[in-house]
């Protein structure tokens, strides 16, 4: 996953661990992209838990397709490279600087972590990474699949427990989309129609993109301005009936001198 958001350049910086690139793989980069990059999902999730969380904005992490591992070694032991990772209260500045988030340098581990499937890593996402992602300490991990072919459902999550993962309940709405709650996000994960949405609790919509924020500023200012030409309408009013009572007031001065 490429976005501005999710892929930080950031020149080497002398005597500093670089982790290395993920190796190519077009199918799971096409996916990932299709899900996240594309639609602007990665982007408006950060936007939107960086407007719920003004204090922590320039310490929250969204980023993907680059290492997470606990410690920086030679062979990236238990390294993976999830396509969407949420990582909070952390420096965003080191995970560029390092080429990936590396735990021991963090504090933490990331808080959230989600693949898409694709042909090529669909027994990887429920298989080992699962046991990799639990290693490490990631309190939820996510799944995603278009079509429940590589997955096995079409939409997962797992939250830790001691140690291990747990099924988060994946509901069925009456419109056929599948939801899950993410506690870590505090939003709610909705395979509807193929589609990979966030979908806000508080107003049981989906997350406001840009163009839901501009659209809602156009209303705002169409009301300003239809208020705005109500009181000149009225002030208008008010002084014309004002002109005619003084007009009669001159009038009746002039019949009774």
């Amino acid at each position: 996953m490429t976005t501005p958001d999710t892929h930080l350049k950031t020149p080497p910086v002398p005597g500093r661990f670089r982790l290395p690139d993920p190796p190519e793989n077009p199918d799971d980069k096409m996916t990932s992209f299709d899900r996240l990059t594309i639609n602007g999902n990665a982007h408006y999730l950060k936007q939107h838990l960086m407007d719920r969380r003004p204090d922590e904005r320039d310490r929250i992490l969204v980023a993907g397709d680059r290492y997470t591992v606990a410690q920086p070694t030679r062979y990236l032991a238990g390294g993976r490279y999830p396509d969407l990772l949420v990582a909070f209260d952390v420096d965003p500045a080191a995970y560029a600087a390092s080429n990936g988030y590396i735990i021991a340098e963090q504090g933490k581990p990331p808080d959230f972590v989600l693949e898409i499937a694709s042909r090529s890593s669909g027994r990887e996402d429920t298989g080992p990474k699962r046991g990799d992602y639990a290693a490490i300490g990631i309190p939820e991990y996510w799944r995603f699949d278009e079509t429940g072919e590589h997955h096995g459902a079409r939409l997962a999550g797992d939250r830790l427990e001691n140690g291990e993962y747990v099924a988060i309940e994946i509901a069925e709405l009456p419109d056929g989309s599948l939801q899950g709650y993410s506690a870590m996000l505090d939003l709610y994960l909705r395979w509807e129609e193929g589609e990979l949405v966030f979908y806000d609790p508080a107003t049981d919509r989906p997350i406001l993109t840009y163009e839901d924020q501009r659209a809602r500023a156009d209303r705002e200012r169409e009301v300003r301005a239809a208020a705005e030409a109500r009181a000149d309408r009225e002030r208008e009013a008010r002084a014309a009936a004002e002109a005619r009572v003084r007009e009669l007031e001159a009038r009746l001065r002039q019949q009774n001198p």
